[in-house]
């Protein structure tokens, strides 16, 4: 038997193979972050594997895919399943960008510490919004709609052996060879001609629509490796001659702790497509929709933290919208101010999460009852929790730093809501929240700490 997690290391790695050869750039950005990691790892030794052992990010990948239906959506819930992964989050990125993004979004990852230690792989899964009529006209959607009932994007094989796996908890060997084969064609980018006019028309949506909506298949649209310094990622890959999006997504470099993600991106290249025109005929065109994105992840912060998070996001782009420094500086500046500048401060402040644990050689005498004397005195080392999902404006940021245009949005109407527990009907299942993921973790670490030095409980 092939264990979940067995399943979803290999699945990783031969999408990872897949795409690379799809797509030469990304495998460019795979060396160059590796490179990097050893150059901060040889730099600053330990320290460097604070957020998690260099063996974990090396190997470390979180995917990119978009259907169209809620449909679709359960089926790659099914096979998700199997690899022990679980819809987490919901984002709303059809206002998270000025430019037009009619998505909304999971995670699909592993949610126990211990699976996320053995293979942190994770996709972030966007599901398209034709009933929204800022995007689509009730004629528009009718066809669309129309379209994506019409085709098949997995194979009755694929998802019967999705739920095997799911209900046993792994495959044995053969059908594990078949699950994998199966599963990675499913995301590979299709020889199928596309029709040109029908791409053409969702493409004004924007382009995102017509990469959903405007074929007969789904494909990895980014692979994204983990990378200890985007700074340094980004220099190195502008020196190779790659062009590069024009900013890192997120919080900014700053003094202090690095705190939930920052991404970037090569921007996405023309690859060469079969198109059908409306005559018939076949020819050779171009489509330019899958990008290369990288990511920095830091310590995942608290409701109160994030709420700050979002706080200072606001007072960037306040100080933006005058003259003065670059968006950079101002952010830094920001930064400075309204976040404490160690973990110490974070944790005190109740802005992050932190797993605890009994120090290996903790001193004589009976134990504080704070966690902060238990961590100064030497009772106790306080690790950062890894922030292990997305930011709905990162994401429409690097989608609409790839767009060629920002598309239409009618503002006359009024959007469609949606919400988790619509996102949770559509897919089938629970829609795990990250904050009560972080926050049991926590939890589970302190109880552990307070039963192994006899104390019965903790304040802060």
């Amino acid at each position: 038997m092939i264990p979940q997690w067995r399943l979803r290391a290999r699945f990783a790695q031969e999408l990872s193979t897949m795409y690379g050869r799809e797509v030469p750039a990304y495998t460019t950005l795979v060396e160059v972050s590796e490179q990097v990691n050893r150059d901060v790892v040889a730099r600053d030794g330990d320290a460097a594997q604070r957020l998690g052992s260099i063996g974990r990010i090396t190997a470390e990948r979180h995917g990119a895919i978009r259907v169209g239906t809620p449909t679709e959506l359960g089926q790659v819930a099914r096979i998700f399943g199997a690899l022990g992964m679980h819809p987490v989050g919901f984002y709303d990125l059809r206002d998270a960008a000025s430019s037009s993004v009619p998505v909304i979004s999971t995670a699909f990852r592993p949610i126990d510490a211990a699976e996320l230690a053995l293979n942190p792989f994770r996709v972030f899964t966007s599901m398209l919004t034709p009933a929204d009529p800022r995007f689509f006209t009730p004629e528009l959607r009718a066809r669309l709609e129309s379209f994506l009932a019409g085709r098949q994007l997995f194979r009755p094989e694929l998802l019967e052996l999705a739920d095997r796996a799911e209900r046993d908890g792994g495959l044995g060997e053969r059908d594990a060879e078949n699950f994998l084969r199966l599963a990675v064609q499913a995301f590979e980018l299709s020889a199928e001609p596309v029709d040109r006019a029908w791409y053409a028309e969702l493409e004004k949506i924007p382009a995102v629509a017509a990469d959903i909506g405007g074929v007969r298949s789904t494909h990895i649209n980014h692979l994204t490796p983990r990378v200890l310094d985007i700074d340094d990622l980004y220099r190195r890959m502008t020196d190779r001659g790659i062009a590069m999006i024009d900013n890192i997504q997120g919080p900014p470099r700053w003094r202090g702790p690095d705190v939930l993600l920052r991404q970037t991106s090569f921007r996405a290249l023309a690859e060469a497509r079969t198109m059908r025109d409306p005559d018939g005929t076949v020819a050779t065109g171009s489509l330019r929709v899958r990008f290369g994105e990288v990511e920095a992840r830091g310590v995942a912060l608290t409701p109160t933290g994030r709420a700050r998070y979002d706080t200072l996001l606001s007072e960037i782009d306040r100080r933006c919208a005058a003259a003065g420094p670059s968006r950079a500086e101002i952010a830094v500046a920001v930064w400075e101010e309204g976040l404490p500048d160690t973990e110490r401060g974070l944790r005190e402040a109740g802005l992050a999460y932190f797993s605890f644990a009994v120090s290996p050689a903790p001193p004589g005498g009976p134990p504080p009852r704070t966690l902060t004397e238990l961590v100064d005195q030497g009772w106790v080392t306080a690790t950062p929790i890894v922030y292990e999902d997305f930011l709905p404006r990162s994401a429409a940021g690097i989608f609409q730093s790839n767009l060629s245009a920002e598309g239409t949005r009618d503002t006359s109407q009024a959007g469609v809501a949606y919400d988790q527990d619509w996102l949770a009907t559509a897919v089938g299942r629970d829609i795990h929240d990250p904050f009560a993921l972080y926050a049991a973790e926590q939890a589970a670490s302190i109880t552990a700490v307070t039963t192994k030095l006899g104390i019965p409980e903790v304040t802060r």
